[in-house]
């Protein structure tokens, strides 16, 4: 048995035999290499209550080199791709050292969605949006949780359209923003998206105006 196949084996059963950590660790066609890592979203955070699974390459130079890792639950984050689950996260790259091990890495990440870095994001549509208005960051990123996590419905959606999936929402824009353009005669997937890449929120608002939004659904 190689080396880094001895190393990776063991670092499975020590993820496996503590039950403290709450990170859990699969294989993937029972290949040691390529796994699936999961842990619970952060409490406090807007991601509490929900699931989050991470796909894991083993390299072959493991752990000289850093594991390769990407989001499969999408998540509403700075630091991650909430397109393709890419993550910036410093040990994934330079900051890697070979004492880190699959656990102490996974636990990085969890601690990466209590303290987001919108300064030095992976997703900047979304760093964008965190930097412009805190709170409703957080409330698109709860809806996220709830939608793609399994996290208990967000209070402000209770009572609204139950399970039933919302656009606006997920693009953590203001509905009276939506229709007011909706209702100049453009279709509401095209104002959500205009909108969304304007970070048409709080503040920026005033600054955009109507005419700009105008311009951009022409455009479209």
């Amino acid at each position: 048995m190689d080396a880094r196949l001895r190393r990776v084996n063991k670092e499975i059963a020590d993820c496996k035999n503590d039950k403290s950590s709450s990170v859990n660790i699969e294989l993937v066609d029972n290949s040691p290499f390529h796994l699936i890592g999961e842990f619970k979203g952060p409490e406090g955070t807007p991601y509490e209550g929900g699931h989050f699974q991470v796909d894991i390459i083993i390299p072959d130079s493991y752990p000289f080199q850093p594991v390769k890792m990407k989001f499969i639950t999408k998540i509403y984050h700075p630091n991650v791709s909430s397109a393709s689950g890419a993550i910036c996260l410093d040990i994934l790259k330079d900051a890697w050292s070979p004492v880190l091990t699959l656990k102490s890495t996974l636990i990085s990440l969890q601690s990466l969605l209590c303290s987001p870095e919108p300064r030095d994001p992976q997703d900047a549509e979304v760093a964008k949006h965190y930097m412009t208005s805190k709170s409703s960051f957080e409330e698109t990123a709860r809806y996220w949780t709830y939608e793609h996590a399994g996290g208990p419905l967000p209070e402000n959606m209770k009572g609204k359209a139950g399970t039933v999936r919302d656009p606006i929402a997920l693009a953590g824009l203001n509905k009276a923003h939506v229709e007011q353009f909706a209702d100049l005669g453009f279709e509401k997937s095209k104002v959500i998206d205009v909108l969304r890449r304007l970070n048409y929120r709080g503040a920026n608002v005033a600054q955009i105006g109507d005419d700009r939004v105008v311009e951009e659904l022409l455009k479209s």
